[in-house]
């Protein structure tokens, strides 16, 4: 049902072309979570808003509700571009990933401030994150932001004690999403094998604000194990794998 122009805060997620002139945007928006819009005439030269309407742009989005199911944008103002983002090939692998598992976790029309605010939070702390030696999707800030983003979205990792048997005195050996967290060796059966270091960082990750994500000390290994966590996660409750991870 056809309704009136709305405005709000939004996140574009993912752009690709559409005909000769526009593109089809993926946002995350802070009144009705993940939209599809069309930006008629984006492509042309004399474009009003093309710049403003990136990947990674938090804008405020003036968008049209037709009869069909992606909604139309017909004005934008640009809150922070996260241009310094983009034209950095390491922050842009970083910020790809977190992009791609927004759209994965967060699909339906639904408002979620606390989700929304996680995502202008992670770009805001892109701009200025250190480049690294390591493969982007190893970086603390975005294994952090995925950790959460699964906190939101109801698929919270316990890793504080056993998620089989609850014991709190054994080492924990390992991650089972179906049990829904880190294991004892007695109930590690089948599970994920982490190193103690690797439990250790995740939670850490996990619990602590963003801002901090770099200061938890993640070593090489203790950064794989944290990521296999999210992609176990990711196939479990998900069934679906990140794309931008195999480039990053």
């Amino acid at each position: 049902m056809a309704g009136r122009p709305y405005r709000t805060e939004a996140v574009v997620l993912r752009s690709f072309r559409l005909g000769e002139a526009d593109r089809v945007l993926h946002l995350y928006t802070l009144d009705r979570g993940r939209v599809g819009a069309v930006a008629k005439g984006i492509r042309k030269t004399m474009s009003r808003f093309g710049a403003r309407l990136e990947p990674l742009s938090h804008v405020e989005a003036l968008l049209h509700q037709g009869s069909g199911e992606l909604q139309t944008v017909t004005g934008v103002e640009l809150i922070r571009s996260h241009h310094s983002a983009r034209e950095d090939r390491y922050r842009l692998g970083v910020g790809l990933v977190g992009a791609e598992a927004m759209l994965r976790l967060f699909t339906e029309q639904e408002r979620n401030p606390r989700a929304f605010e996680a995502l202008t939070r992670f770009l805001d702390l892109l701009d200025d994150v250190p480049v690294r030696a390591a493969r982007p999707s190893l970086d603390p800030l975005v294994l952090s932001f995925q950790l959460k983003l699964l906190w939101l979205s109801g698929y919270l990792p316990h890793l504080t004690s056993c998620a089989e048997c609850g014991a709190t005195e054994q080492a924990l050996v390992g991650y089972s999403a179906r049990a829904g967290g880190a294991v004892c060796g007695a109930c590690s059966e089948g599970a994920l094998v982490l190193s103690e270091s690797g439990i250790a960082g995740a939670e850490s990750l996990l619990t602590r604000p963003l801002a901090e994500a770099g200061d938890v000390g993640l070593g090489d290994r203790s950064a794989r194990d944290a990521l296999a966590v999210i992609t176990a996660a990711y196939e479990y409750f998900g069934n679906f794998r990140l794309r931008a991870l195999r480039s990053a």
